[in-house]
This record gives C-alpha cells, sequence and structure tokens, in this order.
C-alpha cells in the first residue's frame, strides 16, 4: 500500500527519458534542471501534466472521454497522487491580435464592467452630458437652478431636420402653442414662417416661461411634462439669467443632435464584439494584419514594423459611442493604454462618493486584486492594451502566472516552463515572492528552470543529464540546493558551488570611442529622447529592469533605422538619426520568433539542409529510374508525400472547449511520405528515416558529404546536436528557434563588420550551454563583427566588453541611460 503523501512517477521513459522516477512533494517547490535537450520539458510537460490533463478528460462528459483516444498517453509505468494539474508554458503565446494583456488577465473584464455601471456617457458631435433622465429628476433638476432665476422652458419638436413643416405648424397653433424659436429666432405662431424645404432646420416650441422659486414647482411640473410629450422625450432650458443653455433627455438621446447611444453594458467596450468592435479595424486596431486561425509557413523570419493605425479609431479598437463614455476624464481606452503601474494609481485616486460608490465597490476590489498581482510578477510597465503576440515568453508566462494568484485555488499542480526569463535580478526577488506565495496557498510547483537564483530557493532539485538527446534522460542527482554542491554527478551542482564557471574572457577588448555607432535622440515608446554609443567590432550587453526600454532602443529604434534606410523610409524609426552605419556592412537581427507554427515546419527546412538532402536523393540510381525528382521527395508539394495528411504526419482534431490537438496520421504513421517515396534508401536510410535523425547522428552519417556536414555542424556549435531533423517547429522554445537563426547565420561565408542583434539568447540554456554560446559570439567578434545583445543574464554580462543599462525602472519610470556614454 502507498503511503507516499506526494507525487509519484514511476517508470517515465517519454522521448529520451531512461526509465526514471521522482516524487514530488506536495506544497513544495520543485525544480527539474539539466542541459538543454536533457529530458526537462519531457517529464515536467510531456509525462507529468500530459497525465494530468488526460485525467482531467475522464472526469469530464462521454462526449468530452471521446477525446482520450486522441491524446497519447504517457511512456510512464504509474502516476499516483496525481493533483488536478496547471500548464504555463512559454510558447503558447496567443498569435492573435484581438487577445490583450487585459483579456488574456480578465483584468479588462473588470474595467468594462466598471465603466458599464457607472461611466458618464458624452455625445460624440456635441461633446455634452448624454442621461436618460427620468421626469421627476428633470424637474429636481431644474428646481436646483439659482432662486430667481428666469428661465424659457423648450420643446425641440426638429433638430436638424429638412422640410415646410406647414402642417405641423398648424398643428401646434391648434395645441395652444403661441411662440417658437425657429433656426436661433423666437417667432409668432399665429404668423408661421416660410421655410426652404431643402434646408435643415432646428424648431423649438416655447412651452413656459418662469422665474424659479419654491411655489412654482407644480407649474413647471405641468410644463415639463407638456415639453416633453410634444418633443419625444427632450426639454431645453434657456437660462436668461445666466445666458446659457442646457438640454435634458428622457432617453439615452443627445438632446442637441439626437445622436442616440446604444445600451451601457460591458460587451459595449469590447472590441471582440460587434457591438463595441470599431467598424473600421473590426476591433484590431489596426489595419495592417489580416488574422487568420493557422497561418502556415515554413520560414518566416520578418518583423511586423509599422502597422498602420485604423484612421476611425485612432488604435483604440471601439466605436465612438464606447470612446465617449466616461470615468472622470478618462476613457477606457486611456486606462487601458495607461501603464499597470499608472492604472492602479488612477483607479485609487478615483473620487466616488454616493451611489457611484456602493455600485463600483466590488468592481473595484477585483481590479485592484489583478492590478496588484500584475506588479507582484514584475510587469507593472505593460499595458492592458498591450497585444499578447508582442509579449515575450517570459512576459506572457508572468501574467498569466498572475492570473492564478487571483483565481484562490488550493491543491493544484502548477508546470511551469523557466518563469524567470526576461527578468531583471531586480524583479526576480518579487517573482520569487510571488510562487512563495502560491505555494503557501496550498499549491505544488513544478518548474523547468535554469536560473541560479530560483534554484538556490527551492524546496527540492532534480537534474538530469549528463548530455542532451540519446545521451540525457537520466537522473543524475536528487536533494535539496545546497545536497547538491557535493554530488560529482550533478552538473548544475558544479556551477551553484562555483567549482564550474561559465566561460568569461581574461581581457576586455580595448573600446575605440571613434569607432562607435551614435543613435542621437532615442525617443520611441518610453524612452527619455537619449543618446547612445554602441562600439563597434566588441561584445555590449544592453540590460536594465523589465520594461526599462531595451527592446525599444535596439530593435524598434537601431534595428529599424538601419531597415528604413534600406527600404527607403518604409519603416518609421523614432529617433533624430544614428551615426556611423557607413562602419558596418549588414545587420542580422536574431530573434525568438517561431521559425514555423505548424507541424510542418523544421529546423532542416530552415536552415536550407532539407533542399540538400533532397537533391542527394533524387540523384539515386533508384531515384533517376523511376523519374523522382527532388521536389518528390518533399512534403510540402503533392508528389511522395502522404495526402491524407497533406505531408504534416499529423491530423489537426478540433477539441471545440480546449486547443486544436495534433494526433499522428492513421495512414503514413507520421512519417509524412507514400511507400513508394519511402522504398528509395541513401545508405539503408529512407527520407523520412534521416529527419528522425538526431543533428549528432546526422553528422556521423553525412560526414564524407561536405555541404550537408557544414550546415549540420553549425548547428552542433550552437548547443542543438540533440534536436531532429524533421523536428516540428511547434515544439521548439524561442531560445531553441533563436539557436536556429544563429546556426543559419553562421553557415554562411563570413564577410566581417556584421552587426549580429541577440535578445535574450540564453533562454532555456543550462550554465554549460550559457558557457558555449558565448565562447561562439566572441568568435563572432574576433572575425571582425559587433555583438549587441539584450540580456538579464549576469554571466552574460559580465562577460562583456562593453555595457548599456537603461532604467531605472519600467515604463514611464524608466527610459534613462543608467550607465555613462562612451565619451563622458
Amino acid at each position: 500500500m502507498n503511503t507516499y503523501d506526494g507525487i509519484l512517477v514511476k517508470g517515465a521513459r517519454e522521448h529520451n527519458l531512461k526509465n526514471i522516477s521522482l516524487d514530488i512533494p506536495r506544497n513544495q517547490i520543485v525544480v527539474i534542471t539539466g542541459l538543454s535537450g536533457s529530458g526537462k520539458s519531457s517529464l515536467a510537460f510531456d509525462t507529468v501534466y500530459a497525465e494530468g490533463q488526460r485525467r482531467y478528460l475522464e472526469g469530464l462528459s462521454a462526449y468530452a472521454r471521446n477525446f482520450l483516444e486522441q491524446l497519447k498517453k504517457p511512456d510512464v509505468d504509474s502516476i499516483t497522487g496525481l493533483s488536478p494539474a496547471i500548464s504555463i508554458e512559454q510558447k503558447t503565446t496567443s498569435t492573435n491580435p484581438r487577445s490583450t494583456v487585459g483579456t488574456i488577465t480578465e483584468t479588462y473584464d473588470y474595467l468594462r464592467l466598471l465603466f458599464a455601471k457607472i461611466g458618464k456617457p458624452y455625445c460624440p458631435k456635441c461633446k455634452i452630458t448624454v442621461n436618460a433622465m427620468s421626469e421627476e429628476q428633470i424637474i429636481d433638476e431644474v428646481m436646483s437652478y439659482k432662486k430667481g432665476s428666469k428661465l424659457i422652458l423648450l420643446a425641440p419638436v426638429a433638430r436638424y431636420k429638412k422640410g415646410e413643416f406647414k402642417k405641423e405648424f398648424l398643428q401646434w397653433q391648434k395645441s395652444g402653442f403661441i411662440r417658437a424659436i425657429v433656426d436661433g429666432e423666437e417667432i409668432d405662431l399665429s404668423k408661421p414662417p416660410k421655410l426652404k424645404k431643402t434646408k435643415a432646420h432646428n424648431i423649438e416650441l416655447v412651452v413656459d416661461k418662469v422665474i424659479v422659486k419654491e411655489e412654482i414647482r407644480h407649474r413647471l411640473s405641468e410644463s415639463i411634462k407638456r415639453a416633453l410629450q410634444f418633443s419625444g422625450g427632450f426639454l431645453d432650458i434657456k437660462d436668461l439669467t445666466a445666458n446659457n443653455e442646457r438640454s435634458f433627455s428622457q432617453k439615452a438621446t443627445c438632446p442637441k443632435c439626437n445622436l442616440s447611444f446604444p445600451e451601457i453594458e460591458p460587451l459595449l467596450f469590447s472590441f471582440n464584439s460587434p457591438k463595441g468592435a470599431c467598424e473600421e479595424c473590426n476591433g484590431i486596431g489596426s489595419l495592417y494584419y489580416e488574422y487568420e486561425d493557422e497561418y502556415d509557413y515554413e520560414e518566416d523570419d520578418t518583423d511586423e514594423f509599422g502597422a498602420s493605425v485604423c484612421p476611425e479609431c485612432e488604435g483604440k479598437r471601439l466605436k465612438p459611442e464606447a470612446l465617449n463614455i466616461r470615468i472622470g476624464k478618462n476613457n477606457i481606452a486611456d486606462m487601458a493604454d495607461a501603464s499597470i503601474y499608472e492604472l492602479e494609481k488612477m483607479i485609487q485616486t478615483l473620487k466616488l462618493k454616493g451611489r457611484e460608490k456602493i455600485i463600483s465597490e466590488k468592481i473595484l476590489q477585483q481590479l485592484n486584486e489583478r492590478l496588484g498581482y500584475l506588479n507582484e510578477v514584475g510587469v507593472s510597465y505593460l499595458t492592458l492594451n498591450r497585444s499578447a503576440r508582442t509579449l515575450s515568453g517570459g512576459e506572457s508566462q508572468r501574467i498569466r502566472l498572475a492570473s492564478q494568484l487571483g483565481s484562490g485555488l488550493r491543491g493544484v499542480l502548477y508546470v511551469l516552463d523557466e518563469p524567470s526569463i526576461g527578468l531583471h535580478p531586480k524583479d526576480h526577488k518579487r517573482l520569487l515572492k510571488v510562487l512563495h506565495t502560491l505555494k503557501e496557498k496550498g499549491n505544488t510547483i513544478l518548474m523547468v528552470e535554469h536560473d541560479e537564483e530560483t534554484i538556490l530557493t527551492s524546496d527540492l532539485v532534480y537534474d538530469l543529464g549528463p548530455g542532451a538527446g540519446k545521451n540525457g534522460g537520466y537522473l543524475l542527482a536528487k536533494g535539496t540546493p545546497k545536497e547538491l554542491f557535493d554530488m560529482e554527478k550533478s552538473i548544475t551542482g558544479q556551477y551553484l558551488a562555483k567549482k564550474k564557471k561559465v566561460f568569461c574572457p581574461e581581457e576586455k577588448r580595448k573600446i575605440d570611442k571613434k569607432n562607435c555607432l551614435r543613435i542621437l535622440g532615442a525617443k520611441g515608446n518610453n524612452l527619455k529622447n537619449i543618446n547612445v554609443d554602441i562600439p563597434l567590432n566588441t561584445f555590449t550587453a544592453v540590460t536594465g529592469v523589465s520594461g526599462s526600454g531595451k527592446s525599444t532602443l535596439i530593435i524598434d529604434t537601431l534595428y529599424r533605422y538601419i531597415v528604413a534606410q534600406e527600404y527607403e523610409d518604409y519603416y518609421y524609426a523614432p529617433v533624430k538619426k544614428i551615426e556611423g552605419l557607413d562602419k558596418i556592412t549588414s545587420i542580422v537581427n536574431i530573434n525568438q520568433k517561431p521559425i514555423g507554427r505548424t507541424p510542418r515546419s523544421n529546423p532542416a527546412t530552415y536552415v536550407g539542409l532539407f533542399t540538400q538532402i533532397r537533391n542527394l536523393f533524387a540523384e539515386l540510381p533508384e531515384a533517376k529510374i523511376r523519374g523522382f525528382k527532388p521536389g518528390y521527395f518533399s512534403f510540402n508539394v503533392k508528389g511522395g508525400r502522404c495526402e491524407h495528411c497533406s505531408g504534416n504526419g499529423m491530423i489537426k482534431v478540433e477539441m471545440n472547449f480546449l486547443s486544436n490537438v495534433y494526433v499522428e496520421c492513421d495512414f503514413c504513421h507520421g512519417l509524412r511520405y507514400n511507400p513508394e517515396c519511402l522504398s528509395i534508401r541513401y545508405k539503408g536510410k529512407n527520407i523520412a528515416e534521416v529527419l528522425q535523425m538526431s543533428v549528432k547522428e546526422a553528422l556521423e552519417f553525412f560526414q564524407h558529404h561536405k555541404q550537408i556536414f557544414r550546415k549540420l555542424k553549425t548547428l552542433e556549435r550552437v548547443g542543438l546536436e540533440y534536436i531532429h531533423l524533421g523536428q516540428s517547429s511547434t515544439t521548439l522554445s524561442g531560445g531553441e528557434a533563436q539557436r536556429i537563426k544563429l546556426s543559419k547565420e553562421l553557415s554562411k561565408r563570413p564577410l566581417g563588420h556584421t552587426l549580429y542583434i541577440l535578445d535574450e539568447p540564453t533562454t532555456g540554456l543550462h550554465f554549460a550551454d550559457v558557457s558555449k554560446l558565448l565562447e561562439l559570439l566572441h568568435e563572432l567578434v574576433d572575425k571582425d563583427n559587433t555583438v549587441l545583445v539584450i540580456e538579464h543574464n549576469q554571466d552574460v554580462v559580465k562577460s562583456a566588453d562593453h555595457i548599456i543599462e537603461l532604467g531605472p525602472e519600467g515604463g514611464p519610470r524608466g527610459g534613462e541611460l543608467i550607465s555613462p556614454p562612451l565619451n563622458g
């Protein structure tokens, strides 16, 4: 009988795992670490979480259980004591332009509710308050005028309407009206004017003329009733004493121009609903995107610059009616465009009284809680309107983590994928506090992590290795962080104990102040019109707290500016000018965007290996006899591919209430090709078996083929010897995608004087992998290139020749140059 109270995993063999077992104690923070490709994600996500997902479906309806057969059961002997599991990964960032920080965290939902309940509507044309008032409320308002005020009560019967109004004038005379104001001039109704049929007119019937005093309330009541009856619910008041005019309405309609407001409900403020979305851009705020649920491409490494702002809503996503409902001076877009830090202040300083205060109390409580959680996880610089597709993997993971803090769940197993990614050490302590708060609420945290501080503050560590791919998947060590210090088998323990150190050059390169790029007047987003020098032929690290402006400076300013020069200012760069561009021959931006978004795309296609491999197969004697050209060996076109799955090897299954699931094709069993194509073999291997090889295996297999071997060698040099040539790009992390792009650049003929930009290249890397990457990047600099790295990793920053630090805080409180300029 099992008396263990935690989660017990026995015999895990998923992917490269070597029949390992582990126990996960409840209400603890457990870290799985190890080299890239050692099996960490296979254990945490593909085994523990995958089984949790299967058991969740088992507990649902018979309809839901039908999908169980399509969910692959993890290769494991048993998992006992499994809690309800929630996975928070990095690669699940939404690509839908409608998805924002506000919608992901549900904070925007509470903001919509707040505006629906206490927001005050204003006419977009006349800029006056539009309130639906009862007859009694109108009487009370009129009686509140200063005593002794001389008032004229008017019934507006025509607002900018064309016509002669002959019949209407006759009817008003019979109803007892003596005078009217037509187009601003008071007239005697016994002598109705001759109006032009083609001209628009304003006509107000004079109902009464009174002096405000207590005893006129009854008379006022009768006059107001009469005015509302003839005007269809509208009343105009001219105050002759104060020389002004005011309008009242029994409907949510502007009393001046008759513009009617729709029902003020939460959907009116939703850019995902036809009721609220701007009709011009359909709620996206931009005319650039044409969004599709599945965008299938093999290689797309373009940067999405310069999306044109919708001219109708000016990027605010909503209809004019929604944007003209305000709380104080702000509409909902103003609040959604403020940083979370600023929004928290705006909400806390709202001055509400009486009915508004009572109605909004619970809504504001929920808003404050959620904004507080977002502050705690270190994303206070983001805005609720920030598109989810522009978030880094780390940012996306942290905002979903903030949502879980607000859920109040207990007894849950949270499976996390490197939550520390993208965080400056200053922000990192707050994240650790959040993780411990989740633990104290009665939850278990299981996370894949490489960060030293996170590992040291955990309760238990599992170290996998010793290598990657087939050489990994072994459990090297288990224990508390300090216990790992003395375990010789633990590679992680050796680095934690400082027995091994990450590569750092013995000497820093000398900086030539005259040989640099000069960014002058950078003012994009939160940058404070700063000047920054970037020394050439050096390794430069750009660092600073999250949201301080690093990506804005390097990607949105420097990179955009250079692209703008090449494409004749097609892209706008928010900078005065950049000097020294004649000193570089080219620029390469190696980001973490996916190399593909469907199972069809893979590393071999991206780096150009697949073309050479297909050419090799087409040159084989048997292929020539059958007339098979190189295209026949592609799974992207008709010919040799399996037509049942169109060469995907997988079939997409719509899960309705869950995210889509890809299952193995029943015809080709995931091989992608038809039997005729698979019968062609090179050195005993068919095309599908070649694609299933790891980079390390392929190196030996193609060692006599110079071109293929050279490309494979660069993949090995960036630490990706464990990935498979045909591995689906959807399974690659952002860091792996970035290193594949780096290998593609390294395989090209070196030109020198190239500027390489890398955004957090240590994402997903173990200490040993970081060391290998740094050696490679410094090698690039030694070949007369410049490497510019946006990074928080202290080992990377320490190895840099020059450091550019931005701050002092994130968002509006950042954007300043902290480190001294080269000439300073």
